[in-house]
């Protein structure tokens, strides 16, 4: 795991160094869940950086390293994983007004399980651990979202898993986000 997160991160520096993509840095809440399940939302955060690839005037790629607690809760169970998401976006941009940009994106990301723990009344365990969820998540990520001069960002996107993190069940990720960012 250590091999392919240096490897993306080599490869988003390279990429910023022989383009014109744009470094940005974003926080904000999470609200997450798993799907077909009797369990109620969690809320928590996600922080990181991205890149944003201009392509064409209206067009763009976005990428990024983003830490994102996960999870859901119900009475005494309570799952609380945090995952590195790795979303590889294509972002239409519409000008609205002067310096307002309108934003529109969606692709496919990749998550890698880093930690987190399962907790069912007093028991505690390692939410990845031996009997625990799978490490690798892969879904949808689309969303929008308003640049302001160029520097400013506003996003809201969601989040729809394809895998399931437990064996013999069909429960999957599903998440929403509201972020803010600067760009450099």
């Amino acid at each position: 795991m250590k091999k392919i997160l240096c490897t993306l991160v080599l490869a988003m520096v390279a990429m910023i160094g022989f383009s014109q993509a744009r470094i940005d840095v974003r926080a904000g809440m999470s609200i997450t869940n798993l799907t077909k399940s009797e369990m109620g939302a969690k809320v928590g955060y996600t922080l990181g950086v991205g890149i944003d690839l201009p392509v064409a005037t209206s067009f763009s790629v976005q990428s990024g390293l983003m830490f994102t607690g996960k999870g859901a809760k119900e009475g005494d169970v309570k799952y609380t994983p945090c995952y590195l998401d790795i979303p590889i976006l294509a972002a239409y941009k519409m000008p609205i007004a002067d310096d307002v940009n309108f934003v529109v994106n969606a692709g496919p990301y990749i998550g890698i399980g880093l930690g987190g723990k399962a907790k069912i009344e007093d028991f505690k365990s390692d939410y990845f651990g031996d009997d625990g969820a799978k490490r690798f998540d892969l879904g949808l990520q689309y969303g929008i979202g308003a640049e302001f001069a160029d520097h400013i960002l506003l996003n809201l996107s969601g989040q729809y898993g394809f895998i399931s993190p437990f064996e013999d069940s069909d429960v999957k990720n599903l998440g929403f986000f509201l972020t803010v960012g600067y760009r450099f």
